[in-house]
């Protein structure tokens, strides 16, 4: 039995820009936090607690203040408040918010200020869609299918709809198309014809959507595949079915207590592959320990 790891898969360059700059601080100085978990991968979150990243969330500020404390922004970025207060308590912020995440904050701004009514397709709490509805004094609507779309978009609005950037594009553009029928129609109004404006800005993440079709010649490739993710990541999700509707023999893990013997009977090739949030040193020790204890059986 082979036992491969997808070369595709590991971190996305914003992930790996986050840690980075996270090691780099720890480096310099002892007191370093982080709003929310740095990412959704377990694995990693311990790593780096054992290099002193502390986890804190915004309420905390106040008992961190006067210790020289630093505040990392992960990449899922924050909503302008979290500034305004970090600054009014002295607090300094290490800023490593993923440039695909400002850019998105930066285009909901400029869209939200001329008038346009916000669509978000994504997780209402989600820690990115927080920052981008903080971005729009939280004056949007959040959506994850075409059916709230229409349940809750003003249609006689002119619109703009933006998408987390972990989300899937093909329900982005089923949303898009949904709205742009309606949307793009001449509305009559009491008193007035109005034609309607609709703009879709497709804001998903190229690393994550263009690893789909790759992930789907590495899925038919294998008998088994292995994805190893943590549960909290939201591409992790949108990629593990990318892989299950290829290869049925697709299993997901956070880590190597979840493997199953059943998994590998019969099996002449296994793929491991994983989320953007994914480090490669994890997918290395999955690797190992399918290796070193489902080959040694002879599974």
């Amino acid at each position: 039995m082979s036992v491969v790891i997808d070369k595709f898969s590991g971190f996305c360059w914003g992930v790996v820009r986050t840690v980075q700059i996270a090691e780099e601080s720890l480096a310099e100085n002892a007191n370093v936090y982080v709003l929310g978990h740095i990412i959704h991968n377990p694995m990693e979150i311990q790593r780096l607690e054992k290099k002193g990243l502390k986890t804190i969330s915004i309420d905390d500020f106040e008992s961190i203040a006067h210790i020289g404390a630093k505040v990392l922004v992960r990449a899922h970025g924050e909503p302008p408040e979290t500034y305004r207060k970090a600054f009014s308590l002295g607090i300094e912020i290490i800023d490593a918010t993923c440039p695909v995440v400002t850019k998105l904050q930066e285009r909901v701004r400029k869209f939200y200020d001329q008038g346009y009514q916000v669509i978000v397709f994504g997780k209402k709490d989600h820690a990115e869609v927080l920052g981008v509805r903080g971005v729009c004094n939280d004056e949007c609507i959040v959506v994850k299918s075409s059916e709230e779309a229409m349940r809750y978009v003003d249609l006689t609005k002119k619109s703009v709809l933006f998408s987390q950037t972990t989300m899937d594009r093909p329900t982005f553009l089923q949303i898009r198309d949904t709205l742009k029928s309606q949307i793009a129609e001449l509305i009559v109004d009491s008193m007035e014809n109005i034609a309607v404006e609709f703009h879709a800005k497709d804001t998903i993440c190229g690393q994550v959507s263009g690893r789909e079709s790759q992930l789907q010649k590495f899925a038919e490739q294998n008998d088994v595949i292995i994805f190893v993710a943590g549960r909290a990541s939201s591409n992790g999700k949108v990629l593990y079915d990318v892989c299950k509707n290829v290869n049925p023999r697709t299993y997901f893990i956070e880590d190597t207590n979840e493997l199953v013997d059943e998994w590998f009977r019969e099996a002449s090739t296994v793929g491991i592959t994983g989320a953007t949030s994914t480090p490669q040193w994890h997918m290395n020790h999955v690797q190992q320990i399918i290796q070193t204890t489902y080959m040694v059986k002879g599974t």
